[in-house]
């Protein structure tokens, strides 16, 4: 009993020591950007500009939906929902964004939706998305998006739930890392992945996987 007991203090002292030491590689900017103090969040987001705070690299979230687009906005368009800056690529897009925010913000905060299945809020390219049912979500690449798409109905669920559960006004570097080490039970490696999407298409894809 004692030694189970010592063993448990010492899994929790290295797994704090770890935790400190992944907070403090992914520096305070990092950290700052993604993780507003109210509202929508986390957030993939990163500070540029004058913003400490800018939405997906200032991808135009609204024509996501209208032009099933990637598009890039601009400073000039730029609006704050909450603590957050929206850029836009024209006034058009601002104000139709403006009238309903919620209609157009990208699910999981643009975390990419593969990660987020498993409880991980990471990664997430403005260019690798889908629209599904008129809501946006993002994906860390080609290959993260096919997968995702596999089980299409099914790993929404996940994502959702564990985005209600554990992510949605979490810090997003605590919780990375708690399920990075406390792997949820249909967790997948990039191998197991990338075996499920040379078993639908019966070719190795060359896109990355996001773990």
């Amino acid at each position: 009993m004692a030694k189970s007991s010592a063993r448990s203090r010492f899994g929790k002292l290295a797994i704090s020591a770890l935790l400190a030491a992944t907070l403090g590689l992914a520096g305070c900017g990092a950290i700052i950007a993604q993780n507003p103090d109210k509202g929508y969040g986390p957030v993939n987001a990163v500070a540029m500009d004058d913003s400490k705070r800018v939405m997906l690299k200032g991808a135009d979230v609204v024509a996501y939906i209208t032009q099933n687009a990637y598009v890039q906005g601009s400073k000039e368009f730029a609006v704050k929902f909450g603590d957050i800056d929206f850029y836009f690529a024209n006034s058009v897009n601002r104000a139709l964004f403006q009238a309903d925010p919620e209609k157009y913000l990208p699910q999981y905060g643009g975390y990419c939706a593969n990660g987020i299945m498993f409880g991980i809020p990471w990664g997430g390219d403005a260019d690798s998305f889908i629209i599904h049912n008129g809501k946006v979500y993002n994906f860390g690449g080609p290959g993260s998006r096919a997968v995702f798409a596999l089980n299409l109905e099914q790993n929404i669920a996940l994502a959702d739930k564990y985005w209600a559960e554990e992510i949605a006004g979490s810090n997003s570097f605590v919780q990375r890392f708690k399920r990075l080490v406390f792997r949820v039970p249909h967790y997948q490696t990039t191998d197991d992945q990338m075996k499920l999407l040379k078993a639908a298409n019966g070719k190795q894809p060359s896109s990355r996987v996001a773990e």
